[in-house]
C-alpha cells in the first residue's frame, strides 16, 4: 500500500528534510501536495476550537499521507516531526494528472483511502472501549494485525496514549499491569502480544 504512486512522479517531486519539532504544513494553510514518509515520523495534529491538541495519527517510514489534499482546498490537520525526518513531497497537480492518466492507479489511490478510512474506524472505536485493560489490548492487537503478535514501539508511548484517547499515566499503568499479569512482555523497542490475547 505504501508504494502506489509510479516512480515516474519522482521527477516532479522534492525532499524536505524536517528536524524534531518542524511543522511541515499547518491546519488551513492551501492544500498543495501530499507526503510521503522516507525516513523518520509525522505527527498528524489537529487543534479543537478551544485550541486543544488531539493526535490524529502518526506516519511512518514508508507511508503517505494528507492523501485528503488532493480533494480540499486546505489541510485539515498541522504536520509535525516527531523525530528527524526526510519527507517526499508530491505536488498536487501532478498526482492529479497521474491519477486521471492511469486507471489502475487510480483504483489503487481508492482502495488507499478505503484501507484508511477502516483504520479511522477503528480508532474511534477504541477511544468508546471504556475499560483501559481492553482499549490498550485491542489497540495492540490492531497495530500487531491478523497474525502476527510484535508491535514496534516508535518514538513515545505518550503518541500511543493520545491516539487512543488517554493519558500517559493511565497508559503507563495499564501497560505495567498487563505485564505483570503475563499478557504482554516489552523491551525498549517492542510489545509482544502474549498467544492468547492475539486476535
Amino acid at each position: 500500500m505504501s508504494d502506489i504512486l509510479p516512480s515516474s512522479l519522482d521527477a516532479g517531486s522534492r525532499v524536505r528534510e524536517l528536524a524534531p519539532g518542524d511543522l511541515l504544513f499547518q491546519q488551513g494553510d492551501p492544500a498543495a501536495a501530499i507526503y510521503k514518509v522516507e525516513s523518520g515520523r509525522l505527527r498528524l495534529i489537529r487543534r479543537t476550537v478551544d485550541d486543544h491538541l488531539v493526535i490524529l495519527h502518526t506516519a511512518r517510514r514508508g507511508e503517505f499521507f494528507a492523501e485528503a489534499a488532493l480533494f480540499a482546498h486546505a489541510y485539515h490537520c498541522d504536520a509535525i516531526a516527531a523525530a528527524s525526518s526526510r519527507v517526499r513531497v508530491y505536488p498536487k497537480p501532478k498526482v492529479m494528472q497521474a491519477l486521471r492518466a492511469d486507471s489502475a492507479l487510480a483504483e489503487a489511490f481508492m482502495a488507499r483511502l478505503a484501507h484508511q478510512l477502516q483504520e479511522l474506524r477503528a480508532r474511534m472505536e477504541l477511544r468508546n472501549i471504556r475499560s483501559a485493560r481492553e482499549r490498550v489490548l485491542q489497540y495492540l492487537r490492531l497495530r500487531a494485525g491478523l497474525h502476527g503478535r510484535a508491535i514496534k514501539v516508535e518514538g513515545q508511548l505518550q503518541d500511543i496514549a493520545a491516539e487512543i484517547g488517554m493519558s500517559r499515566e493511565v497508559l503507563y499503568r495499564t501497560l505495567a499491569a498487563l505485564e505483570a499479569e503475563g499478557s504482554i512482555t516489552r523491551t525498549e523497542t517492542e510489545i509482544l502480544l502474549k498467544k492468547s490475547d492475539g486476535p
